[in-house]
């Protein structure tokens, strides 16, 4: 690898097709977390037509052959190279994607949920149970332990501080959006406790979130913006409060079909969970404009480096934090009943959709013309 820093394989040289394996790294599942964003998203947009729902369909099959053939390549690697695991595990840049692999069976559960239920039979809400106690304890204990190699390993400096960074937690943030996608489907002594830990683990993500802004802000204060082609994943700052608003006002919904009708305070019955879904409401909208806030800053950096800007992997931060963002305003205006936000809520979903077809071509054509996949060139060099 240190020989290969010094004198990287030009483009225009022959490299075999076991040698570029070489470098499938973990940041090739931004693309299916991506994909499977998009395919929630079309189960959730507010202004439907006929074969709408096949063609959400068809996406979340695409995302399920992608992953699978992603995860197959990337175990090529480390079995084919012996020792890349644990490689990838250290590395300072590569790490921080492993967390992607997560996130995507983030979005496979949901879109299980809004693709299968209830088409199928009362064993597929048993399964999704299982599946989400499963996700909350392995992605809680990934994100301990990557901290932990992130603390004490290589340090990082404040220089280089970009949202990457909150990575690692992101997978179990998300437990609170899965919860709040399979919950309403379960019966209500086992939908109140994945409730319970949805927002449990939807808040200890934001909060981690919120500690990594400040260093974030400081650093673009300080630092000013990043280099071009590292700009796409500013956008990462859109999702943790876009996924969080959305989580809420989700567990919300479902915690009207599931919690107990009223509580008293005082001499006073109160509806428990309509009191939440207020809450939820309000809440959702304060962390929605801390996403919109992001994504203008995080539009406006990469519009100004636009022209320096040469195709990564972190193209894919133009779409999945974004699909949060999309999706948390179609909660947002669904639950205040405002048209005008369902109807900019449409037009975004068109061209987010458009987004995710320009970054898929771009990914293909930059696979093609040996900008990744290549020697020196991924997120596995050598720092």
């Amino acid at each position: 690898m240190a020989q290969e820093k010094l004198n990287p394989p030009s483009t225009t040289g022959a490299v075999s097709l076991r040698e570029r394996l070489h470098h499938f790294t973990w940041a090739w599942f931004t693309l299916t977390m991506s994909t499977g964003g998009i395919a929630l998203l079309f189960a959730v947009t507010p202004h439907t037509f006929r074969g709408l729902t096949t063609i959400g369909t068809i996406i979340f099959i695409l995302d399920l052959v992608l992953f699978v053939l992603l995860s197959a390549f990337i175990l090529a690697r480390f079995i084919m190279f012996p020792g890349t695991f644990t490689q990838s595990v250290y590395h300072p840049t590569e790490s921080l994607f492993i967390p992607t692999f997560f996130i995507t069976i983030s979005t496979i559960i949901s879109c299980i949920q809004k693709y299968g239920y209830p088409s199928t039979g009362p064993w597929l809400v048993v399964t999704l149970r299982i599946l989400f106690w499963m996700y909350v304890a392995i992605t809680f204990t990934t994100a301990v332990l990557q901290y932990h190699l992130l603390f004490t390993g290589r340090p990082l400096t404040l220089q280089s501080m970009t949202p990457a960074w909150i990575l690692p937690v992101f997978p179990v943030m998300l437990s609170g959006v899965v919860a709040s996608v399979i919950s309403g489907s379960q019966p209500p002594h086992h939908a109140i406790p994945i409730l319970i830990a949805g927002t449990t683990f939807q808040g200890l993500g934001l909060l981690i979130s919120v500690f990594m802004y400040s260093n974030y802000v400081g650093r673009l204060m300080s630092n000013g913006l990043p280099s071009p082609n590292t700009r796409p994943g500013m956008f990462i700052s859109v999702g943790p409060p876009s996924f969080t608003g959305l989580a809420f006002i989700g567990m919300a919904n479902a915690a009207i079909e599931v919690f107990p009708h009223t509580f008293v305070l005082g001499t006073v019955a109160v509806p428990t969970a309509q009191v939440l879904k207020i809450v939820a409401v309000f809440l959702a909208i304060v962390l929605w404009s801390l996403s919109l806030f992001f994504f203008c800053i995080s539009l406006l950096a990469t519009l100004d480096g636009i022209k320096q800007m040469s195709f990564h992997l972190t193209w894919w931060s133009f779409v999945f934090p974004n699909t949060g963002f999309i999706i948390a305003m179609i909660e947002i205006g669904t639950a205040i009943d405002s048209q005008a936000i369902l109807w900019i809520s449409s037009v975004a979903t068109v061209l987010q959709v458009v987004m995710w077809l320009l970054v898929f071509v771009a990914h293909a054509r930059a696979v093609a013309k040996k900008q990744v996949l290549w020697p020196g060139k991924d997120e596995d060099h050598d720092c």
